[in-house]
This record gives structure tokens, sequence and C-alpha cells, in this order.
């Protein structure tokens, strides 16, 4: 497969972290472009497959923006105020079209890790 996944757990419920928004931006030196907005499912997963694939899956500088304030909010967790996290941005760079770029986060509501996955 080649594309664009990525894929959310909460660490503190020790399950798929489901109904986080995400934007993908595209960045263009010190600009940003909306490409969309994603929403992950049950499974902590974006439906539909990949967020980008096709023609939109091009080599260039990217951020996903992981709206985690919002889902902690909604998971009821006693949280700071100001929050801790609120917005998660995970910039990366796409250089070969012909391969999968995986992104996951793994989330809590004081800390989160990230890697290249498969």
């Amino acid at each position: 497969m080649t594309g664009l996944t990525t894929h959310v757990l909460d660490t503190a419920l020790g399950k798929p972290a489901q109904g986080l928004k995400i934007h993908l931006m595209r960045m263009g030196g010190d600009e940003a472009e909306l490409v969309k907005t994603v929403f992950t499912n049950d499974d902590g997963r974006v439906d539909g497959g990949p967020i980008l694939a096709g023609d939109e899956f091009q080599a260039g500088q990217y951020e996903l923006l992981f709206h985690a304030g919002d889902y902690l909010k909604a998971r009821g967790f006693a949280l700071a105020d100001p929050l801790f996290l609120d917005i998660i941005p995970i910039r990366f760079g796409i250089s070969d079209t012909t391969a999968h770029y995986h992104v996951p986060l793994l989330l809590s509501p004081y800390g989160y890790s990230t890697y290249r996955g498969s």
C-alpha cells in the first residue's frame, strides 16, 4: 500500500481514540495549506483508506494537527486550564511516493509519542 495513514491510541484509557479531529496541512515555506480534515473511527483510524493517496499523495513537507484537547475534554478527563496538551503538531516529510507513510499517535492527557510506523 502507498499513501499516508495514522492510528491514534488513548494510552490513558487503553483503547483507540475515537472521534479525534485531525487536520492535514501541506507546508510551503512559512505557509500552511489545509488539505483535509478527518476524524478517527472506533478503531482510532480514519475511514475510507489512506488520508492521502493517488494523485494527492505528493512529495513534500506535511503536518498532522491532532486536536487532542477537544478529544480529552470530551472523554471527561480532569484537565488543567489552560490545557497542557491541546493541538499536537507532527511535521514530517514525504520523499518517496511509492512508499507507505504511517504516522501513529499514542496519547494521554500529559504526554504523547509518535514514530514512523508500517
